[in-house]
């Protein structure tokens, strides 16, 4: 039996035995034999090898993926112990030759040049291995679920719609700890496939042993660009919204997830508002391009760094302030763009430019524009709103202003027309291009920022 050409992806088939562990067995009872039923064993090679068990019948019995990360181990001469998630599976091979074949066949495929992942070709490696460095403490964790306003208004959103939740399957996509994925149970939820990469998983599936849903809640370690489902879902829920709603870009994971929603199926939260208006405050300007004044030291310990002030002025002037604010400094009425998450796609993500006119309703300096965005979860029963306006109580999010790198002044009556272009970069977030012009005195300014690099004041 030779081992199948890779570069012709065809898969691997031979006869198995397959014994499905409890947690019971795994404690130290002896193991009885895998069953003797004859089962065919189907491997698609790759970085990701796909693996099914059928019987018979044709019925599939068993499929998952199998990667460098799958936890598992040879148990003799010829037998496979594979843990996923919470549940463990013993496969036999007919002889040993045949399992040395299944093993060289992944270990080849593993060793390809892997085909690149939608979420590699965007992502920057770097950078993904920080953000989930970030999101895989407790402490981290506890932040986010210790927002009230953000805490509550998900579970609302999920119980009070429970008929959406009821008998259904659901996907949590960037689960963390896995809170929606009980929320969803606490609905009635059938079944809740909850993903996310990095070690925060470990506590998940911790969590989910502790309060027995283990037969509620399966955790999938790794990206929803790169994992796989064993059935479609009824509903995607997710919090995938960062500062200004964009940053992260954990929106298009969200958006690609839809390729395992039922074409009937919903998503919470189902469509998203980004506001955004012209401020006037003389005191933050000031302040941030105070900053700088560091750099005007001409003895700095003998050293002349007057050189670079004009560089660390640029430098600031590109972060974007997250912090909060009173309405009255919006010179007019907010300019609304709206993200239908069922109908968009992730390519409208790549570039998202938001035309606007503001009529101003008071005369001064216009300093910048200020942003904050809402989040609606349509269910069948009510819609419920997570906003991070100004009026609102505070959450995680703030608000975001973006600075003019010169203030405009503009009278009352007059008009301000410009654009705000959000292109997305590799480093998980976006360039942030602003430009904006008085239309009665032709007078212009702008900035370009990077959302990445936020201020936090």
């Amino acid at each position: 039996m030779a081992a199948p050409s890779l570069q012709a992806q065809q898969p691997l088939r031979c006869g198995v035995k397959l014994l499905f562990l409890s947690e019971e067995l795994l404690a130290g009872l002896r193991l009885a034999s895998p069953s003797q039923k004859a089962l065919q064993l189907e491997v698609q090679p790759g970085e990701d090898a796909k693996l099914s068990v059928t019987d018979d019948d044709g019925i599939c019995v068993l499929k998952c993926l199998i990667n460098r990360n799958t936890e598992y181990c040879r148990v003799g001469k010829e037998s496979l112990l594979i843990t996923l998630g919470c549940k463990s599976v013993l496969l036999q091979f007919r002889s040993q030759v045949e399992y040395n074949i299944f093993s060289n066949v992944l270990m080849i495929g593993w060793k390809q040049k892997k085909a690149t992942s939608v979420f590699s070709q965007r992502t920057d490696e770097a950078s993904a291995a920080q953000y989930f460095q970030f999101y895989g403490g407790l402490s981290q964790q506890q932040i986010m679920m210790q927002d009230f306003v953000r805490t509550a208004t998900y579970h609302r959103a999920i119980v009070q719609n429970h008929i959406d939740f009821k008998d259904k399957v659901v996907l949590d996509v960037g689960s963390g700890l896995g809170i929606l994925s009980f929320f969803a149970v606490q609905a009635g939820a059938r079944k809740v496939y909850a993903v996310h990469t990095g070690s925060v998983t470990k506590y998940a599936e911790l969590l989910v042993r502790s309060n027995n849903l283990s037969d509620k809640i399966t955790i999938l370690t790794g990206k929803i660009e790169e994992i796989y489902l064993p059935e479609s879902v009824d509903v995607v829920i997710s919090e995938p919204m960062g500062y200004l709603l964009f940053s992260e870009r954990m929106l298009k994971s969200y958006l690609y997830s839809k390729k395992w929603l039922k074409s009937n199926g919903m998503m919470f939260p189902t469509f998203s508002e980004i506001h955004l208006a012209p401020f006037s405050d003389e005191q933050l300007y000031t302040e941030h391009y105070s900053r700088a004044n560091f750099w005007y030291q001409e003895c700095f310990y003998g050293i002349n760094l007057s050189s670079l002030r004009t560089a660390a002025v640029e430098e600031y002037f590109r972060q974007p302030i997250v912090d909060t604010f009173d309405m009255r400094i919006l010179m007019a009425q907010t300019v609304k763009y709206t993200i239908n998450f069922k109908e968009a796609v992730e390519e409208d993500l790549h570039r998202v430019e938001i035309p606007f006119v503001f009529n101003m309703l008071q005369s001064g300096l216009i300093h910048g524009l200020a942003f904050w965005f809402n989040v609606a979860f349509v269910g069948s029963l009510v819609t419920v709103w997570l906003s991070t306006a100004p009026t609102e109580p505070l959450t995680r999010w703030c608000q975001v202003r973006c600075l003019l790198q010169t203030p405009l002044f503009a009278k009352e009556g007059e008009t301000l027309s410009g654009t705000v272009l959000f292109l997305a970069n590799k480093q998980q977030s976006y360039d942030i291009h602003i430009v904006a012009m008085v239309d009665q005195t032709g007078f212009k300014s702008g900035n370009t920022l990077d959302l990445k690099n936020p201020f936090f004041r």
